[in-house]
């Protein structure tokens, strides 16, 4: 099975050591934020693909295969989207951006993580789609009309809806997980060109992964013919102890029933996570820990060392 990676552009270019990383360790990679709209599309009529290409040329140098991340999303928007201000041009821009983008990379992006995080954060026990300038104006279909839009622009490409925190216990854990299999199931019957589900697993390490929620929810995805991608795997250590041994001892357990539980359904196509060394992480951004330490949710460490984290990857990505 292929292990992946998302791709900071700034290391890739100036450091050795990161580019060693993942030539060693990586068979697919995914730019971090190069295909969001907001560095994508500086202004309506400029697309800026440097951050994509400089990904793919090193991907197609050592033989990687590069997703493409992500088409539609609700954040990470550039501010000339706030004039849009009727249905028509929200669908315009949309079929303009998909058509756009997915053409150029025609037949060299395999996989695309076209709709990415479209389900709300619960109030309840009940979650429904996240707000968002599409869902305001073109409503729930705006998730069709994309995958039809990126199924014409380049109909071999495989084509999955992507979400975060499905795979804990707990009430909110349990709504999304809930809303996420009622969309892909209301798409496939409606006849929407969705071939895939990516599990996001940012895994938030201070609770239990539900095992039998997860087998369940990726059971169902088998079952409508669709396959499971483990797509920006981490592990959030704000509320981890101290201690370096016991907190990368906890990440890698969390990790490890995470996998179980989707590897007792079906075998997903990919185990990816978001970055690769602890020096390069979004986790301070949002969950950096109050006793200042460094967070420590990648499969290598700052000085490019493997971790627990790591061993339990690598028995995954060989698991017959």
């Amino acid at each position: 099975m292929p292990y992946g990676a998302c791709v900071n552009i700034k290391p890739l270019q100036d450091e050795a050591e990161y580019r060693v990383a993942l030539e060693t360790y990586c068979q697919q990679v995914t730019p971090e934020y190069g295909l969001y709209w907001d560095y994508l599309r500086p202004t309506r009529e400029a697309f800026n693909f440097d951050y994509g290409d400089a990904v793919l040329a090193f991907a197609d140098a050592n033989e990687m295969l590069m997703r493409g991340h992500t088409l539609v999303w609700y954040a990470a928007m550039p501010e000339w989207t706030k004039q849009i201000s009727s249905a028509a041009e929200a669908e315009r821009e949309l079929e303009t951006h998909i058509q756009r983008v997915v053409s150029r990379y025609r037949g060299k992006i395999k996989t695309w993580h076209v709709v990415n995080e479209p389900i709300e954060e619960p109030k309840g026990k009940v979650a429904g789609l996240r707000p968002s300038l599409w869902l305001h104006y073109l409503g729930d279909r705006y998730i069709d009309t994309a995958f039809r839009l990126a199924h014409e622009a380049d109909p071999a490409a495989e084509l999955i809806i992507n979400d975060y925190d499905i795979e804990c216990v707990g009430e909110n854990f349990a709504a999304r997980r809930q809303a996420l299999a009622t969309l892909v199931r209301d798409l496939i019957e409606r006849g929407v060109p969705l071939h895939g589900v990516g599990l996001q697993g940012h895994i938030q390490g201070k609770y239990q992964i539900d095992t039998d929620g997860l087998s369940d929810f990726v059971s169902k995805m088998k079952s409508l013919g669709l396959s499971v991608h483990v797509t920006e795997l981490d592990v959030i250590d704000a509320a981890l102890p101290p201690p370096i041994a016991l907190r990368d001892a906890m990440v890698a357990a969390r990790a490890h029933d995470f996998l179980n539980a989707v590897f007792a359904a079906a075998r997903p196509a990919v185990i990816a996570t978001w970055g690769i060394t602890d020096r390069y992480t979004w986790m301070p951004m949002w969950f950096k820990r109050r006793d200042g330490l460094p967070n420590r949710p990648l499969p290598f460490d700052r000085d490019y060392q493997p971790k627990p984290l790591w061993t339990v990857i690598d028995y995954f990505c060989r698991k017959d």
